[in-house]
Parts: C-alpha cells; sequence; structure tokens
C-alpha cells in the first residue's frame, strides 16, 4: 500500500503493524490473511474518510453584501480540503445574531468564521471554546476583537507598506498630510508618524471635526504639503467631500493617495488596496493551520501578503509625474 504525505501518520502505523502480524498468516493460512488484509486497508481508508469528512466549519456573516460574498468564496478555495459548510446570515441584526452563535455554540463546528463586524461581535459574545476566524473587518482591535479563541485576516494595509509604496513610487516626495477626525482616528495617525518617519516622509495630520471645518483645513493642507494620503474616517470623506476633496487637491497640483480603486478612478493618482477574495484566501490558509492545530488559538490577527495598486494616468499626465517603466509591473490596474 502507497501512503502519500496527506495520510495520517498513526493509521500508517497500524496497518505496517497489520502487516507485520499478517506476514505470519498469509503463509499459512492464505484465505485468512486474505480477508484480514482487506479488512484493515478498509479500516484504513474508512479512518482517513472520517477524518477529512469530520472538519465543520460555520460561516457566520453579518449581512448579504457582495464584498461579503466575494472573501467567503474566496475563502473556500483555500480552506481545509474535504470540509462541510454551515452558512447563516444575521442580516444585520444583532439579536439574530446572538441568537444563531448560541446554535452555533451548541454544534459540533471546528472552526467559526464570522465574516463583518455583526458577526464578530456575536460570536465573542457565545463562542469561548471554539475558535473563531474573523475577516472583512476594519480596526478589530477598536472593537476589543482579541479573546484567546479569536484570530482574522485584517482589512486594512499596514502604515508601513503603504509608506514603502509610497516612497517606491514617489522617491523625491517628502511632506505629506492627511485629515482625520480626531475622535476617530487619531490613534491611526500616531501609529502611523514613525512608520512615515522611517521611511523619510513628513508627515502632519490635519484635524477635521465636523464636515464644515473640511473646506478651510483642506486649504491649509494644500497650501503646506506635498501629497494628500487618504485614510478611512467618515467624518472627513463622505459622498459629498469625496469629490470636493479631489477636484481641490487637483487645482492645487498637489496628488492625492487613496485606499480604493474607486478613488483612483475619480482623480485619485495613487491607491492601494486590498482584493476581498484575497481576504478570504489568506483566512482559508489560516484556517487550514488552526484545523490542522499548527497554529495557536492566541495568534495576532495577519495582513494578506498582496496588495493591488491602481494609477490614474490622467492624472499622472495633468500633475507631470511620470512613473518609471521598471514599475509597471507593479501596478494591476490603470484609468
Amino acid at each position: 500500500m502507497v501512503f502519500d504525505r496527506n495520510t495520517p501518520l498513526s493509521c500508517s502505523r497500524d496497518v505496517l503493524l497489520a502487516t507485520l502480524v499478517l506476514k505470519h498468516i498469509r503463509v499459512h493460512y492464505p484465505y485468512i490473511w486474505l480477508v484480514s488484509f482487506t479488512n484493515a486497508v478498509l479500516a484504513c481508508c474508512f479512518s482517513i474518510f472520517a477524518q477529512a469528512s469530520g472538519t465543520e466549519i460555520v460561516i457566520l456573516k453579518s449581512s448579504d453584501l457582495k464584498a461579503y460574498s466575494d472573501a467567503i468564496e474566496g475563502f473556500k478555495t483555500t480552506a481545509p480540503s474535504g470540509a462541510t459548510y454551515v452558512e447563516y446570515d444575521l442580516r444585520g441584526d444583532h439579536e439574530q445574531g446572538k441568537q444563531l452563535a448560541r446554535k452555533i455554540r451548541a454544534s459540533d463546528s471546528s472552526l467559526v468564521v464570522a465574516v463583518g463586524l455583526k458577526a464578530a461581535l456575536a460570536a465573542k459574545l457565545e463562542i469561548v471554546d471554539t475558535p473563531i476566524l474573523y475577516m472583512m473587518i476594519l480596526d478589530p482591535f477598536k472593537h476589543h476583537l482579541t479573546t484567546p479563541n479569536m484570530t482574522g485576516v485584517l482589512l486594512e494595509i499596514p502604515a508601513d507598506r503603504q509608506f514603502k509604496v509610497m516612497r517606491t513610487f514617489f522617491p523625491t516626495m517628502h511632506r505629506i498630510a492627511t485629515l482625520y477626525d480626531p475622535d476617530k482616528t487619531a490613534a491611526k495617525l500616531k501609529e502611523a508618524e514613525p512608520r512615515a518617519a522611517a521611511h523619510e516622509f513628513q508627515l502632519r495630520g490635519i484635524p477635521v471635526e465636523s464636515e464644515k471645518a473640511l473646506p478651510q483645513q483642506l486649504r491649509v493642507l494644500l497650501s503646506e504639503s506635498d501629497a494628500l494620503w487618504l485614510i478611512p474616517d467618515s467624518t472627513v470623506l463622505t459622498e459629498e467631500s469625496i469629490r470636493f476633496i479631489l477636484e481641490s487637491a487637483l487645482a492645487k497640483q498637489v496628488p492625492v493617495i487613496g485606499f480604493s480603486p474607486e478613488l483612483t478612478r475619480m482623480g485619485a493618482l495613487l491607491s492601494m488596496s486590498i482584493d476581498y477574495g484575497e481576504v478570504g484566501r489568506e483566512a482559508g490558509r489560516l484556517a487550514r493551520r488552526i484545523v490542522n492545530g499548527e497554529q495557536p488559538l492566541s495568534l495576532r490577527p495577519v495582513s494578506v501578503p498582496r496588495i493591488k495598486i491602481t494609477v490614474n494616468q490622467k492624472t499622472a499626465r495633468y500633475l507631470g509625474v511620470s512613473l518609471p517603466k521598471e514599475l509597471e509591473s507593479l501596478i494591476d490596474e490603470t484609468y
């Protein structure tokens, strides 16, 4: 019998021992040997099948969003092979989420995948013994998703990595500024400052405490900076303000560095973003390590290894920015 690297070691030993024991029987009792060896092989194969199909993964999602569906689809492509899935949608209802989490707690699931913040909070509240893997959540530390049985995949690109990309694309740039609400993103800005300095950028935060304060603060920023770095902040970035910010920056010949392809389409010079399917695929790889016992439950959340870079060529031409040919291979999409 041939064993590959996926064959359980304990099963390999069992069949080896059975073979040695049956060797004597084979010589003296051929018929008994054939029946016994066949039974041993069938038992081992059943054990392998039971182990592969015994992994039940529960997927609990906050709502039925395309972004969540893309992440779940990516997850299944790299998740433990042979796993069975049970999926629940709490439809944005926190109380229903708690009820579903209690139901999951009583099941024999090996892993819970929480997709979105409401799903993760419900799972954290009700499930304490089963590993919980979250994804599609901005700033999980802010929401205290740090219990011993929780880990996940970050939806954001670490600041250090962003500044490294900026330095690669803009070797002569030094003064970068960002708009932020002190009540929402001050901690994120403080964390980013030493990362920026490590890549020889001077990072300045311009506070925006209300939407009314945005125009004046934006004028200050555009008069004193080489580039505007946008970070997710619901006070600064609204449906009404985004276009105003991009048009004002373009008029002042200040490039904007964003965090989504949509911002690039609208006029940002460059954006760094994460593909939702890639978030799911990284979560699937992490799930395999957890289910196989290779990863401790107290693991810090991990970052997606590959990011998406988009560039607006019209904006580059208007600003007189020329990107070196050798960087073209790093760009995923141009507009």
